[in-house]
């Protein structure tokens, strides 16, 4: 993105931010969680605080990025602060009003309690809670962008890897290959750490790689997602080494046509538990409706697990330009599992894939 597209994406969230703080009576909010704050002003390091007004932003961070800040942030005011957000919040430099909100989902306990204490008196410290999530679940081109190339550089190493897979190499073999290989295709880093489960470890819905070898006759879930300019991508695919038993052929059918019907059921309008519903009852149809335990899908975006949450409880209202996952999977405790997910972009006519790679069942 360039600085022109990123100046006017900047102020357009601005704008929209400061008219809920407006509607909710807020004169200042103070933001801890840094992919909010990312998203606000393009910082990506790892120590940061933004106050903001209905006038002016502040950033505040540390001598570490004192350079990096000059490279990243134009939209906000930037203060290298020695002695912390909260010392130099009270040095009468930055004039926010009565009201504080502060971002209660995303502050340790005592940071809360010494803000509130060091306020108290002067300020009203009221908590919000998701307060950025109604703004953040609808992306912009730039961010289709950043997440397009993520799941490009995904499946660009999951092709590199599945020809590694034998009985001669570990889960932790390949795990480690596909975080060496998100970084060499281009990626900042991992979205989470791969899961690579084979056998009877693949009925872990989030199974860690382990020293074990690969078998014959199994059933491995690759669960793998990168990072390109701070915005995740997230795919998993099931592959076979050598031939599996029916059983596993008939499972993998039924997941793979659950996950289709999952796509192709989503509209813009529909609410994030019925789509859930739709490919729950196909699932429990087919006899396995305890064996899919986890929601249907999560948001993605600068955060791997954001919202909306396309699950049992999900009441967000499905809308264009949401980005967010669909993996259903079924998981047969002491056999095997099998997981098949794409991220979906939501359009006006239904939900496209980021992801191009197969779906059917790979035999190595």
């Amino acid at each position: 993105m360039d600085n022109k597209e990123r100046a006017l994406f900047e102020k357009k969230s601005l704008d929209l931010v400061r008219m809920k703080m407006l509607s909710l009576g807020i004169e200042a909010l103070i933001v801890t969680d840094l992919s909010v704050i990312r998203w606000l002003t393009g910082f990506s390091g790892s120590s940061a605080r933004v106050l903001m007004t209905g006038e002016k932003i502040w950033l505040f961070t540390d001598f570490r990025y004192k350079e990096q800040v000059v490279h990243e942030v134009s939209v906000a005011e930037t203060v290298i602060a020695p002695d912390g957000f909260a010392v130099e919040l009270l040095s009468g430099r930055y004039p926010f009003g009565k009201t504080v909100a502060l971002q209660s989902d995303n502050v340790t306990w005592h940071e809360a309690n010494r803000l509130v204490e060091l306020l108290h008196g002067q300020h009203r410290v009221i908590p919000v809670a998701a307060f950025f999530d109604e703004f953040r679940m609808v992306k912009h081109s730039h961010e289709f962008s950043a997440m397009r190339r993520a799941a490009e550089i995904s499946e660009r190493v999951l092709e590199h890897v599945l020809p590694m897979i034998s009985p001669l190499v570990t889960e932790f073999d390949i795990a480690a290959e596909i975080t060496y290989q998100h970084k060499k295709f281009g990626a900042e880093r991992d979205s989470f750490e791969p899961i690579v489960a084979a056998g009877v470890r693949s009925a872990m819905p989030h199974a860690q790689p382990s020293a074990a070898h690969f078998k014959q006759g199994e059933l491995i879930v690759l669960d793998t997602g990168c990072v390109v300019d701070g915005y995740a991508s997230d795919q998993t695919r099931t592959v076979a080494l050598g031939k599996v038993s029916d059983e596993a052929r008939a499972v993998y059918r039924i997941v793979q046509e659950a996950q289709e019907l999952g796509i192709a059921s989503a509209r813009c309008g529909m609410v994030a538990k019925e789509l859930d519903a739709v490919v729950r009852k196909f699932i429990a149809d087919h006899g396995f409706g305890e064996e899919f335990g986890h929601g249907l899908g999560h948001g993605v975006g600068l955060e791997v697990h954001e919202e909306p949450r396309i699950s049992p409880k999900g009441e967000c209202e499905l809308q264009e330009n949401m980005v967010f996952t669909i993996e259903p999977g079924i998981y047969l405790s002491g056999k095997f599992g099998v997981r098949i997910e794409d991220t979906v972009v939501m359009g006006s006519s239904g939900a496209t894939p980021l992801q191009q790679f197969s779906k059917e069942l790979i035999e190595l």
